[in-house]
């Protein structure tokens, strides 16, 4: 029972990082129907900005949460201007093209943010210093971090902000506006470009909030660490309902659970045969079957009907 317990709460923070990832996804799929599969290296790179500076300032002697503030607010700002710019230069020309079009170039841009990442920080992976108590807490007969808990109480702030951001404010208004259809929102006022390149700067936020939290936690970085929670937070979105914040945050949560709860039974469930170390196996199959049993995901897909 102990070992359940230790995989539930495993499985809730890995879900809680895959549902703010998953989120980002949602939100830009939603006003323009792109899947921006460069989100996992938007990621890496909130991750490696956030070593960057906690590096460069851990000889100030300052407490490890303000060097957490202080690299997760570079972080965000450096991904927040890099999301901008990828819109700007690589998505927004091809917004009409065919779907494909802007498919290849995300994808082709996600190798690219791989390679300048390499180049600048190195291949080898890097050691993400412990900023907060490491402390366990007991639960039961399981034990989590105060770092796992900061994860899993932000994860669900989030969701609450963003919800109240999207049905409450003005720019929730005009996102919702900009979905259903672009051409008559601009006639009443909305500017579309800007909602949309207000949108890529928030799911970059959240990105480069999921990679210092993902880095905090795990405690390493590298080049390629986005590509992976980029591809599962695609599953959760999906397996929740693209297009939906509910569903991102019940999708990301609920792989997290199935993936944590497969690596920790599925020795005892093949004989041995097979170890925790095919745990992505889970999330993959939890893809195909969505798109085989429910494409719409479990909460459904919410995204507007363009006139």
């Amino acid at each position: 029972m102990d070992i359940f317990l230790q995989q539930i709460i495993n499985g809730l923070v890995l879900g809680s990082v895959y549902a703010l990832v998953a989120l980002g996804y949602t939100m830009v799929y939603g006003i323009i129907n792109l899947i921006n599969f460069a989100h996992g290296e938007v990621l890496m790179v909130g991750a490696m900005v956030s070593w960057t500076v906690v590096t460069a300032l851990a000889d100030t002697g300052w407490p490890g949460w303000v060097l957490m503030l202080i690299s997760l607010l570079a972080a965000m700002v450096v991904c927040s201007v890099l999301n901008f710019a990828i819109e700007k230069l690589a998505y927004r020309p091809l917004r009409n093209a065919p779907r494909l079009a802007p498919l290849i170039t995300a994808m082709g841009m996600s190798l690219l943010l791989q390679t300048m990442a390499m180049i600048i920080w190195k291949p080898n992976p890097k050691p993400y210093p412990i900023l907060l108590p490491s402390e366990p807490h007991a639960i039961g007969g399981a034990v989590i971090n105060t770092t796992q808990i900061l994860i899993v109480v932000i994860t669900a702030l989030t969701l609450a902000s963003l919800a109240y951001l999207v049905n409450r404010t003005r720019l929730g208004r005009a996102m919702r506006a900009t979905a259903e259809n672009p051409q008559v929102a601009a006639l009443m006022g909305v500017r579309p470009d800007t909602v949309i390149s207000a949108t890529f700067v928030i799911g970059a936020a959240l990105a480069a909030l999921a990679g210092v939290m993902y880095a905090a936690n795990y405690g390493s970085v590298q080049h390629s660490m986005g590509f992976l929670p980029g591809l599962k937070a695609f599953t959760a979105a999906v397996f929740g309902g693209i297009g939906n914040l509910g569903g991102a945050m019940l999708g990301g949560v609920l792989l997290g659970l199935i993936e944590s709860l497969g690596a920790g039974y599925i020795g005892d469930l093949t004989g041995g045969f097979l170890g925790s170390q095919y745990q992505d196996v889970f999330a993959f199959v939890v893809l195909i079957l969505v798109l085989t049993l429910r494409p719409q995901g479990l909460l459904g897909e919410r995204v507007a009907d363009r006139a």
